[in-house]
């Protein structure tokens, strides 16, 4: 029997501390004397008011298994995006509360995707708020909760495991609490040493936070209509780097303050990250070359691209979509890749595509070999067979939704590029396209129905497909 009281106990202290999360906002607007800000003030009082209602049920067990833990996190990510949205529709600055919910779920996926034209023009309340989504949900709202509150007894790592991103997911240290609370204090200080070298670099302070937040979130969000184009050489140049260091594996930072050089060296995942970085760049850099003034300049757009392509972070420094066709399609080819297992970025992950080929290697070597028994390695040790099956039907069932998702906003009538690329920048987490959902365009045209079917694609993106998918199933909620 599914422990549902638990499971409300949790969507209200979730909605406590999304109320919370609306205080900065609600802050920003007294700052800039912005009506917009009762808005806020009155989310953050339905917030508190559902949570509350909400933690009064009496938990009699804290035992939380696996379907608990995937129904949770799937609700609480829903619920969170339902609440999140109003503050735009209360204002009336996006008065669809469709529209609303496919910005504000686009927050939390770390996605980017927007359906705004005119983003300049939003009250700065709203722009810190939209942003600031990103930052909440670039680890992981849960994982928060779980570091401050111990709210599922032993069991709470099915949370964690069902809210981040990756083939495998383990604790850095014994308790799970104290791995949650070591995951945001390394997330917190890569992302204070960013705000710093953006600030130094004379970035306004409200675009380096809202800069920061997307950044850290891997999800793209501007405060600004060219997103990063309008900046200096020398903040672009941050935010690359940091893009880059936020599609890492978190445990690579754990393992690196433990001084343990041999483990981070030997990480296939890491190496396979740069070098797919590194290779993707020189080769965009040289068919790119002869569109801009200069080589250096070129290598510059390049790295930026590819950094926020990888990471599925989103930004742009210019329109990629006028790119020659073999970098277009490098770039849709990371789209799909993503970043590290246990970072903030989106995508199928790099693990997960390590491990697919050496896979097709040991079929291959079997082949060849049938007596030979071959193990899948990573790192040096075993990959067990539940991460390679559970890698595999991952494939599967992501190929079928990325097939049934292009076909149901097919019905839009756009082109098969745009159609593409919507549901690969939504479904990956990224936020721009190609054509019509290009970097200098947004996701208005969309029908009603195809911002829903989008708007599904960034949840089940993000929470990695299972954790939504279990809502449908009978089984789920049998007794």
């Amino acid at each position: 029997m599914m422990n549902s009281k638990m499971v409300k106990y949790i969507l209200g202290w979730v909605l406590f501390f999304e109320a919370m999360f609306m205080m900065p906002s609600l802050v920003a607007a007294l700052i800039y004397r912005e009506q917009e800000g009762f808005a806020l003030l009155a989310t953050i009082l339905l917030c508190a008011a559902a949570g509350f209602l909400l933690t009064r049920t009496k938990v009699q067990s804290k035992t939380m298994y696996a379907r608990e833990g995937f129904v949770t996190v799937a609700l609480c990510w829903i619920v969170l995006s339902v609440f999140g949205a109003l503050p735009f529709v209360i204002s009336r600055r996006i008065p669809s509360f469709i529209d609303a919910l496919f910005e504000v779920v686009s927050g939390f996926t770390t996605t980017g995707s927007s359906i705004l034209t005119e983003v300049e023009s939003m009250p700065k309340c709203l722009l810190f708020w939209r942003s600031f989504t990103h930052w909440i949900g670039g680890m992981g709202v849960l994982v928060l909760v779980m570091a401050v509150l111990p709210l599922a007894g032993g069991n709470n790592m099915y949370l964690m495991k069902a809210e981040s991103p990756g083939p495998s997911v383990g604790k850095l240290v014994p308790k799970v609490k104290r791995t949650a609370a070591l995951l945001y204090g390394m997330y917190i200080g890569l992302s204070v040493f960013q705000l710093f070298f953006l600030l130094i670099g004379g970035m306004p302070v409200f675009d380096a936070l809202t800069t920061m937040f997307g950044t850290a979130g891997t999800g793209g969000f501007g405060v600004k209509n060219d997103s990063m184009a309008g900046y200096s050489t020398y903040l672009q140049a941050v935010v690359t780097v940091f893009m880059i260091l936020f599609g890492v594996n978190f445990n690579i930072y754990y393992l690196l303050l433990k001084k343990r050089w041999k483990s981070v060296l030997g990480s296939v995942e890491v190496r396979t990250y740069i070098g797919i970085i590194l290779v993707s760049i020189i080769l965009i850099t040289i068919n790119i070359s002869g569109m801009f003034p200069s080589v250096r300049e070129a290598l510059h757009h390049a790295s930026f691209q590819v950094g926020t392509i990888i990471t599925t972070t989103g930004f742009a420094t210019t329109d990629f979509n006028l790119w020659p066709s073999f970098s277009k399609t490098i770039l849709v080819l990371l789209m799909f890749i993503g970043a590290c297992a246990g970072s903030t970025g989106g995508g199928i992950k790099v693990s997960r595509i390590v491990i697919l080929f050496k896979s097709i290697m040991k079929e291959l070597d079997v082949i060849v070999h049938p007596h030979n028994i071959r193990k899948i390695k990573m790192d040096g040790r075993v990959v067990e067979h539940s991460v390679i099956r559970s890698v595999n039907v991952f494939m599967v069932s992501y190929i079928l939704i990325f097939a049934v998702s292009m076909l149901l906003i097919s019905i839009d009538n756009f082109d098969f590029t745009t159609n593409f690329t919507a549901v690969a920048a939504t479904m990956n987490n990224i936020g721009p396209g190609l054509e019509m959902v290009g970097p200098t365009s947004n996701f208005s045209m969309f029908s009603n129905f195809s911002k829903l079917v989008l708007t599904f694609d960034m949840l089940v993106g993000r929470l990695e497909l299972f954790p939504l998918l279990i809502l449908f199933s009978r089984n789920t909620w049998s007794r």
